[in-house]
């Protein structure tokens, strides 16, 4: 993308906003969205579209000038600030792509597979191993510090907070490393990332048992014929297995059961499995009594602790109810009383799941956007699972697949 030149719409609204516009979709669904705080604006991306510029929009175009010009180019720039000055309201340019802008791209998305990827048993798709990504968004970070500044607003510049909690994953990586030859892609980008997590760990002050390994292995030379298998490194251990248990109500005359709302907005990543057939219920009568049963499948990274994860159950258009769920083995479960008539035989049942105080209320269905998503990102685990040659030509670094989508799409896994 650098150095290709992009139309765009750069334009002051009425609230003083500057808002720099491209060709792809104004508006689109939360999960189809890359977002980066950055200083004195937000950037987005849509994820299915083209590789291409962000949109932005801009609250403070003094701050936002230290990187206007090396995402968008000097043009971009002088019109952002023409258009903070007053001298202009409107206009359209072409946009000269600047090599930060393809950085900014990828730790866009990065973040937005940290928040969005759509990790399933059910649908076959792998899920990306958190520290690993961690630690390659801490280092494309620290390589696009030209984004931020000291202000403090911008969650996304996050560096020392994400080696502090992905450290873990160095000596894998460090292992793997050292059993990739070093003439391929893989083994570049590997080195870049672990150069860059010491470099950004050393500029924050950070000092740990697992970065004074890390910074060793950099000062001395690596080493050949390393005997580890990459794959092994990254199994994802636990008590995770596609087996529901006994059912949770033993007896009693069925009456309904349906599936549910599996809406990705409702709660945090790795918590539920992404396949729209995760959520699933079923209501009973117990002599008198009526009750209903839900079925979560887990996502593989379930917290086991107590989480108040709930199902949100509305019946006959009634009011809505929280019934709490825990998590047994594979899946959450819970259970409720439901108002119903004694003679009431196919009740409307509408239900959802969602983790109190991050969710931000049911929204519209998106299952045609999902399956975009769903289709990207299997896409990209079959790129990310075909070797290159040795002599392939190196990425720049916002390029190619992240090290976390390489390790899961080579990850022998029963997906």
């Amino acid at each position: 993308m650098a150095g290709a030149f992009v139309d765009v719409h750069v334009a002051r609204g009425d609230d003083g906003a500057i808002r720099i516009s491209t060709a792809g979709p104004v508006a689109a669904p939360d999960c189809t969205r890359a977002v980066l705080d950055v200083a004195g604006a937000v950037l987005a991306w849509s994820v299915l579209a083209a590789p291409g510029p962000p949109m932005a929009e801009i609250h403070d175009a003094g701050r936002a000038q230290q990187w206007l010009w090396a995402v968008y180019g000097e043009r971009v720039a002088a019109a952002v600030h023409a258009c903070a000055a007053g001298e202009l309201v409107d206009v359209r340019l072409s946009a000269d792509m600047a090599p930060l802008a393809g950085s900014a791209a990828r730790l866009g998305f990065g973040h937005w597979a940290a928040r969005w990827w759509p990790a399933s048993h059910l649908d076959g798709i792998a899920a990306l191993q958190p520290d690993v990504l961690g630690l390659e968004l801490a280092a494309l970070t620290h390589e696009c510090q030209q984004l931020f500044d000291d202000d403090g607003d911008q969650p996304d510049d996050c560096v020392a907070e994400l080696i502090e909690e992905h450290q873990v994953a160095l000596d894998p990586l460090i292992q793997w490393w050292h059993a990739t030859p070093p003439s391929t892609d893989t083994a570049r980008r590997l080195e870049r990332v672990l150069r860059s997590v010491d470099d950004a760990a050393d500029s924050a002050g950070l000092d740990s048992e697992a970065l004074r390994r890390l910074r060793s292995s950099l000062a001395r030379p690596r080493p050949d014929g390393a005997s580890v298998d990459p794959v092994a490194l990254f199994v994802r251990h636990g008590d995770y297995a596609l087996a529901a248990g006994e059912p949770l109500v033993a007896g009693g005359r069925l009456i309904a059961r349906g599936s549910g709302t599996n809406d990705w907005r409702r709660y945090p990543p790795g918590f539920v499995d992404a396949s729209e057939t995760a959520v699933s219920w079923t209501a009973r009568a117990l002599g008198a009594r009526r009750q209903i049963e839900v079925e979560v499948v887990a996502h593989s990274a379930a917290p086991v602790a107590a989480v108040p994860l709930a199902a949100e159950v509305r019946v006959n258009d009634g009011p809505r109810n929280r019934v709490p769920l825990s998590r047994r083995v594979d899946v959450w479960t819970g259970r409720a009383e439901l108002d119903l008539p004694a003679g009431e035989t196919q009740p409307r049942i509408e239900l959802g799941v969602l983790l109190p105080g991050f969710d931000p209320g049911p929204g519209p269905e998106g299952g045609v956007d999902r399956d975009s998503v769903r289709a990207l990102v299997r896409r990209r685990l079959a790129t990310a699972a075909q070797p290159l040659a040795s002599n392939s030509p190196p990425h720049d670094g916002s390029s190619g697949p992240f090290l976390a989508e390489i390790a899961a799409a080579t990850t022998d896994e029963d997906y």
